[in-house]
């Protein structure tokens, strides 16, 4: 199997880390010094991705296969890869953005440049791309993952059960300030447990921060592999990062809130005056088809946004889940003060 680069950025590092990893599993690491996507290659695609490898290496081996394109994956948290390309602006070293909830990225607009797929027309009426630079890449719920081997009789069906002491310091949370698949659980408690009101979601999130004991991971990866190995009873995380593990036959299972889901797309995103502008655009081309759409539902465990490619098998059926929906223009103006005072709860109640 055809290995890859992957850099993983270290922030304040001086020195950057690059790992060779296959689909399969392990990765070697050495270090070396300077920066992650020269340009100098004209048969090359740069791409910043939180995504896991194990989900991308399909989709990029499949796209570098079809196109003879060169993929180096630039691999760190959506936060992370954010304040890279707003510092790389005027020098942009990445060409796309690979991930992240439109409720990060929407605020960070002017970083991405304007392009729709020439799938778009097989797009879900609710995830076509009218802001011009926001392509939706695939529909997601978040959802609590739970270790059926350690969970015994504590009854976990929604977010006010993960109130329960027996739960104390065993909840996995990213940070939602560094990951968008925790920032979308503080949306969602917010409205759930505000009844449609975020205003009154707050008593629940300081009552929930206090189960958490003074623990908060730093990223989305973190959650779902701490509860399937056992370091976490539950955790909080989007559908796909779990599924996989069902799909494995791992001891776990997804519990859909009964308060209410909200389930939302992320996104692939150019960045603005990409050195490889092209590529890039065939890149967002062979994401949105219907070949690696159908990939990411079969072998991914992902939920398209076409309307041509159906739900992926031993998901629950979306009818089945109770969805909620949030205000967009509420969350998007809210995200600094949102984000604060999470962080102000969380150290307080400590």
């Amino acid at each position: 199997m055809k290995l890859r680069k992957v850099i993983a950025i270290l922030l304040g590092a001086a020195m950057l880390t690059v790992s060779v990893a296959g689909c399969g599993g392990g990765s070697k690491q050495v270090a070396t010094s300077g920066s992650a996507g020269s340009g100098s290659d004209e048969n090359t695609l740069v791409v910043y991705c939180p995504h896991p490898l194990s989900f991308i290496n399909p989709l990029v081996e499949e796209f570098e296969k079809e196109s003879g394109i060169k993929v180096e994956v630039v691999a760190a948290g959506t936060g992370e890869l954010l304040k890279r390309v707003e510092s790389e602006k005027a020098n942009p070293l990445g060409d796309i953005f690979w991930g992240g909830s439109l409720s990060t990225m929407k605020p960070k607009a002017n970083l991405f440049e304007p392009y729709k797929s020439v799938n778009e027309d097989h797009i879900q009426p609710a995830f076509k791309n009218v802001e011009g630079s926001m392509t939706r890449f695939t529909d997601i719920p978040s959802v609590i993952m739970v270790n059926t081997d350690l969970i015994g009789d504590i009854k976990v069906e929604g977010y006010e059960d993960l109130l329960n002491p027996a739960l104390k310091g065993k909840i996995a949370m990213a940070d939602p300030s560094k990951s968008s698949s925790a920032y979308e659980h503080l949306i969602n408690m917010l409205y759930a447990m505000g009844n449609g009101n975020p205003d009154n979601g707050w008593d629940y999130v300081t009552k929930f921060c206090k189960n958490l004991d003074g623990k908060l991971l730093s990223g989305s990866s973190a959650v779902y592999k701490g509860v399937a190995d056992g370091e976490y009873v539950v955790g909080c995380t989007f559908e796909e990062g779990g599924a996989k593990y069902v799909a494995d036959g791992a001891h776990v299972k997804l519990v859909y809130m009964k308060e209410g889901v909200i389930s939302k797309p992320d996104g692939i995103y150019i960045i603005k005056n990409a050195k490889h502008m092209e590529n890039a655009k065939k890149f967002i081309d062979f994401v949105t088809s219907k070949e690696a759409q159908t990939l990411i539902t079969q072998k991914l465990h992902r939920r398209s946004v076409r309307d041509d490619v159906p739900a992926p098998a031993g998901l629950e059926e979306k009818s089945e889940i109770h969805i909620i929906n949030d205000d967009e223009q509420v969350v998007n103006q809210n995200k600094k003060a949102w984000l604060d005072k999470f962080k102000d709860i969380f150290t307080s109640v400590q």
